[in-house]
């Protein structure tokens, strides 16, 4: 093994730690289907939210992990489960009285509300699937429609019709009283209305591969292959996992409890379980779990209106086990710090390298930065320049940064307009300036005199140091109040960045103009104007 394969066997970065479960699979012999299989999950009853790209991303970071210390080949699958009924209308999509109309029929048959496609389920995949390529993911789309119906899952059907007693005994020890006495882990398809049937099974003939059931007082029987039939969504979970015999799924933590079912019935089904992770839930910024029924929470579009892809990929790879809050106001931390990694990789080490998170998200071809000016800083900036576009912000940052432009620094001329997009939505209406104290006015009085007598280049760590030493002199303790203060005198905000910086970047005697509007009370009459 290489010296880099060395390294990134011993990395504890998670996606490491993951892929070598995967590997240990197969420390004896290789997969006899010739590639290790990931796959991911995917229920079509709504829009794709943002933890659906989640599970690709952070799939496709085990993937690359194990890339690295497998010379094994991998497969990507995305699996729709589109022929699942549509149990409720979603909330967010038109059309809701037609939708309504259509409810239990399977999602590929259930008419597209936005007229562009020739179902709801069909709609959903492909919303999907362009999410999924502006990222680039590798990966191949699976349909269970289509699966169903060409035969490819007959044969694990007709097996779990040959063992529909061990499937239903796993399946009736999870199910309150009532539901056992109707449930079977078929679900007929309807040859009256094409809908997704939740009818008791009368007999299962395994010899021919059917099942018999009442509809309306009629006696029915069909085949279980076909796309006759489906498998109940727990069923249907390890069964997949048997016919296309996965090797690792991640999923959200309210599956956790299922992770057993699922195991056996792809044990029962002649499958071997595969390994899977699960991560802990997104949550909207009110602490509510994200559903695409709802269409609550931060959507991909949403955070792509604001920050780059990259972006999102760094925030999906950190701690993965923690429950995350997805709102607006993550997205500048995210773009800030995932810059900080990029700076930081060309001088570690091998093994700090497989720790940082940018050689999960680029896969070891890892860009530079061109970030000259952190996002916070642009917000800042944007808010106290009042720029309208991007044009507005590049005049401050080829003064900081002569050697800065559009052309030579696409990464920053992107986060410059996304900059003034967020603080036009987001900062500007929230902004509240408030009047200095006698002690904060003293202050900003001496700042202002001495930036009017500053003869220095305006040198960020220079500037930070005089900042400093103001706030000692006038006695702010702790350090943080005078800091405090000056963001919300200043920009009308709570939090900031490191204010030297902010000064070399907004200029010397534009920041002390800055000041003197908001001692005169400037500021605070022209947000409330």
């Amino acid at each position: 093994m290489t010296a880099q394969r060395d390294a990134a066997m011993n990395s504890k970065a998670w996606p490491f730690e993951e892929a070598r479960r995967v590997l240990k699979r197969y420390e004896k012999k290789d997969p006899e289907k010739g590639y290790v299989l990931f796959e991911t999950g995917y229920g079509p009853s709504g829009l794709p939210h943002i933890g659906t790209f989640g599970e690709v991303a952070r799939t496709t970071m085990i993937r690359r992990a194990f890339e690295m210390i497998s010379d094994i080949p991998t497969r990507l699958f995305c699996f729709s489960d589109d022929m699942d009924g549509m149990r409720k209308v979603p909330e967010n999509v038109p059309q809701q009285e037609m939708l309504r109309e259509h409810l239990q029929e399977p999602l590929t048959t259930v008419p597209d509300p936005f007229g562009e496609y020739d179902s709801f389920g069909g709609h959903n995949n492909a919303m999907l699937r362009r999410f999924l390529d502006t990222f680039g993911f590798q990966y191949e789309f699976i349909s269970a429609t289509e699966y169903y119906k060409s035969g490819k899952f007959d044969d694990t059907l007709l097996l779990a019709a040959e063992r529909y007693d061990a499937i239903m005994e796993v399946m009736l020890a999870s199910l309150r009283e009532e539901r056992q006495q109707t449930y079977s882990c078929f679900l007929p398809i309807s040859p009256k209305t094409g809908k997704v049937l939740y009818v008791p099974i009368k007999h299962i003939d395994a010899k021919n591969g059917t099942i018999t059931f009442d509809e309306d007082g009629q006696e029915i029987t069909l085949p279980v292959t076909g796309g006759n039939v489906k498998l109940q969504w727990k069923p249907d979970f390890g069964a997949r996992w048997a016919a296309l015999d996965v090797d690792f799924e991640m999923y959200g933590k309210d599956h956790s409890t299922n992770t057993p079912i699922y195991d056996r019935i792809c044990e029962i089904l002649g499958g071997r379980k595969p390994e899977h992770f699960t991560y802990e839930l997104f949550l909207d910024q009110h602490g509510q779990k994200i559903s695409k029924s709802k269409g609550n929470g931060l959507s991909i579009d949403e955070w792509l209106t604001y920050a780059s892809t990259e972006s999102l990929s760094y925030f999906m790879y950190q701690k993965p086990k923690t429950a995350k809050r997805m709102h607006f106001d993550v997205i500048p931390k995210a773009v800030d710090e995932y810059h900080q990694q990029l700076r930081a990789y060309p001088d570690q080490t091998p093994e700090q390298q497989f720790a940082n998170p940018v050689w999960h998200i680029h896969g070891g071809e890892v860009p530079a930065s061109d970030m000259v000016v952190p996002f916070q800083m642009l917000l800042n900036l944007a808010s106290v320049a009042g720029a309208k576009d991007k044009t507005g912000l590049w005049g401050f940052i080829r003064r900081y940064a002569p050697d800065a432009s559009p052309e030579t620094n696409p990464a920053l001329d992107q986060a410059a307009e996304f900059a003034v997009r967020y603080f036009t939505d987001f900062v500007a209406p929230t902004r509240t300036f408030r009047a200095p104290t006698e002690v904060e006015r003293r202050a900003l009085e001496d700042l202002a005199g001495r930036l009017a007598a500053w003869d220095q280049p305006a040198d960020a760590e220079a500037l930070q140091t005089m900042v400093f030493a103001i706030g000692r002199e006038h006695g702010f303790e702790p350090m943080k109040d005078w800091f405090q203060a000056l963001y919300q005198v200043l920009l009308g905000a709570d939090q900031g960045p490191r204010f030297g910086g902010f000064i070399a970047l907004y200029g010397v005697d534009e920041t002390k103009a800055l000041i003197e509007r908001a001692l005169a009370g400037e500021l605070a009459t022209e947000a409330t104007a």
